[in-house]
Order: structure tokens, then C-alpha cells, then sequence
């Protein structure tokens, strides 16, 4: 019977890479395994197939079986199953997972699940910085059976299915397969009294406290990350990762936009005419004294260098914005009124009705 050439099994180039011969076995073999197969003709046409793909990736993955092949082709005969081995147990080991759950060998090692932590700070201490010390529930290996689940070690049994080895080995078309034990979970044994503590979970919930550096100049929704110290793994895996999450209270005199500190600073009439020097909160501790030069507008805003939130992402910072609000007096007593009716005449600016503003804006449109 003449054979299929290798290639065009794998729907390859002959220059195909290693990677694309590598990916297109991988793709073939999950699709042609008799596994997925739900007729007993489909599950023969299948074994036929696999059979034919493994062949070809088994003389495309070596080198040296590549080159002879695409010298002689055929001619040196079937290269068969001598190529299993580098290469091919790996991706023979991903598909056993993709199919059975797990890979051959025992009980699937998780990664333990990532913990988000909702963190609420003042805004101080988001522009400062701080330590702060969590309270992190979790699961944590059960002390009292060391994570073995069991009363004591006498209640752990050898596993009457697999006999220990965690596997069950039965034999699929050509192909003899270790599948994990489904009665002890791949453990090799199984469990006749559980541990009082755990109940057999082989964790249990605690409180763990944990001291957090907080950088100067998160804000809301800033998300630090602290490897390894969410919940541990099973089975011997790793444990997750802990997010936590800011949350920036507000202030009741200053706000954040970007780096930059903005709070407003109410004057008198008379500040912002005559000028005057002004303290100003800051939130480096003492306040600072600004100068407000006469004829100082309604929202002029000064600017304090250095005076802003620090920057996660480099080395900078922001600076502190001042806004002026001018405030106008409401109520004023006889002795003021007359003093600004005075400044008024003299400055030519009428107050009666017809010559105020509206006569300004009548003749600005006639």
C-alpha cells in the first residue's frame, strides 16, 4: 500500500517550522483521538488516523529522521514509533490532560486561588504613604492533619482500585493509557475517618494578618499586587497572588487631578483689591504663606512647586494649586456701604439703573 506522505498528514509546508509541525500534531491528535468518538466505526477510523498522524509527527519532530526522510522518503521504511520520546511525551502528556483531566501520574497540582483586598484610606495617607497591617481571611493547610485530610495516619488506607498508584492503565486501540484513579482522585489511597478539624478538606479558614507597604500616591483604583500570598495551592501547587484594591476617602478642603493638589482659598474683596499675604494649607504639615498681589482676579490660580502627590510611575511630583474665590460680603453696615459708594462715584462707576450695567450692555447692542 503506498503511504501518505508525512506532510501532507500534518497539512504542513516541507519548510514547515518545528513549531508549526509541533501545533498542527497537537490540533490533528485532539481532533482524530479515539476518545472523541462516539461510534465504535468512528473509534476504528480514528485509531487509523492517530495512528497515521503520530507516525508523521514522529519523523518530522527528530531532525535527523526529518532529513533522511526528506531525502529518501519512504525508502528507509516506516519510521513508526521510534520517535517517541523528546518532544512527543510532552505533548502526548497535554493531551492526556486535555482529555482525562489531568496528567498521567497522580493528582492534578492547582494554583491556589488570588485574593482581592477592598483597602479604604484617607487621603493623607494615599499622597504619604503608610503601613498598613490586613486582615486577610483565607484557607490555610490544616495544622492538625497536615493537610492529609485524615483523623490520623491509621485511617489513610492503600486505594483498593489503582493499589497505590493513583492510575488505572487499560488499554485504548494500539495505545496503552494511565488514566487517574477515579475512587482515590489520583492519591493512591483513600480515607476511613476524617480529620476533626478540616473534615477531610485538608484546609481550613483562618485570619491572617499581613503588613502592606502602601506607596506614596496611589489613588482609587490603584490595584498592588503581593505575590505568593493569596491561597495556598493543592497538592503541592503555589499559592495565588493578593490584590488590594485602594479606595481614596475624599477631603474636605483638597482634591487630586492627576498628580497635581487643588484646594480653593476664599478672600476678601479688600485682600484681592489691596493684596495681601496669605496662609495656606498644605499637606506637608505647616502651612505655607503665599502673596497675593493687589488686583488679584476672581479663579487666579497660584501654583506651589513640589507641594502635589508623588508619581507611581516615576520619580516626579506633582505640585499644589491654589484658586482663588473672592468672596463678596452680603451683608455690610452703614459705614462700609458709605465707603463703597464713595470708591464707586470716584471710580466713575455709576450704581443707579440707568447708568449701571444695563445701559453698558443696551449700548453694546445698539
Amino acid at each position: 500500500m503506498v503511504k501518505r506522505d508525512y506532510y501532507e498528514i500534518l497539512g504542513v509546508d516541507r519548510n514547515a517550522s518545528e513549531e508549526e509541525i509541533k501545533k498542527a500534531y497537537r490540533r490533528l491528535a485532539r481532533q482524530h483521538h479515539p476518545d472523541t468518538q462516539t461510534s465504535e466505526q468512528d473509534k476504528k477510523t480514528a485509531e487509523e488516523r492517530f495512528k497515521e498522524i503520530n507516525e508523521a509527527y514522529a519523523t518530522l519532530s527528530d531532525q535527523d529522521k526529518r532529513r533522511r526522510y526528506d531525502t529518501f522518503g519512504h525508502a528507509e521504511g516506516p519510521q513508526g514509533f521510534e520517535g517517541f520520546g523528546q518532544g512527543f511525551g510532552d505533548i502526548f502528556n497535554d493531551i492526556f490532560e486535555d482529555f482525562f483531566g489531568g496528567r498521567p501520574g497522580g493528582r492534578r497540582v492547582t494554583r491556589g486561588s488570588d485574593i482581592e483586598y477592598r483597602l479604604n484610606l484617607a487621603f493623607e495617607d494615599a499622597i504619604n504613604g503608610k503601613e498598613v497591617s490586613l486582615k486577610i481571611p483565607l484557607w490555610e493547610i490544616c495544622k492538625e492533619c497536615r493537610g492529609s485530610g485524615a483523623k490520623s495516619p491509621e485511617h489513610i488506607k492503600t486505594c483498593p482500585s489503582c493499589k497505590g498508584a493513583g492510575q488505572l492503565r487499560f488499554q485504548q486501540g494500539f495505545f496503552t493509557l494511565n488514566k487517574t484513579c477515579g475512587r482515590c482522585q489520583g492519591a493512591g489511597h483513600t480515607i476511613t475517618a476524617f480529620c476533626p478539624t478540616c473534615r477531610g478538606q485538608q484546609r481550613v479558614q483562618m485570619e491572617r494578618v499581613l503588613t502592606v507597604h502602601i506607596p506614596a500616591g496611589v489613588e482609587t483604583g490603584t490595584r498592588l499586587r503581593l505575590a505568593n500570598e493569596g491561597e495556598p495551592g493543592e497538592n503541592g501547587g503555589p499559592p495565588g497572588d493578593l490584590y488590594v484594591l485602594i479606595q481614596v476617602a475624599p477631603h474636605p478642603t483638597f482634591t487630586r487631578k492627576g498628580n497635581d493638589i487643588v484646594c480653593e482659598l476664599p478672600i476678601s474683596f479688600a485682600a484681592a483689591a489691596l493684596g495681601a499675604k496669605i496662609k495656606v494649607p498644605t499637606l506637608k504639615g505647616d502651612g505655607t504663606v503665599i502673596n497675593i498681589p493687589p488686583g488679584t482676579q476672581h479663579d487666579k490660580i497660584f501654583r506651589l512647586k513640589g507641594l502635589g502627590s508623588p508619581s507611581l510611575r516615576d520619580n516626579g511630583t506633582g505640585d499644589q494649586l491654589i484658586r482663588v474665590k473672592v468672596e463678596i460680603p452680603t451683608k455690610l453696615t452703614p459705614k462700609q456701604k458709605e465707603l463703597l459708594e464713595e470708591y464707586a462715584k470716584s471710580s466713575g462707576e455709576p450704581l443707579d439703573h440707568e447708568g449701571g450695567i444695563l445701559n453698558k450692555m443696551k449700548n453694546i447692542f445698539d
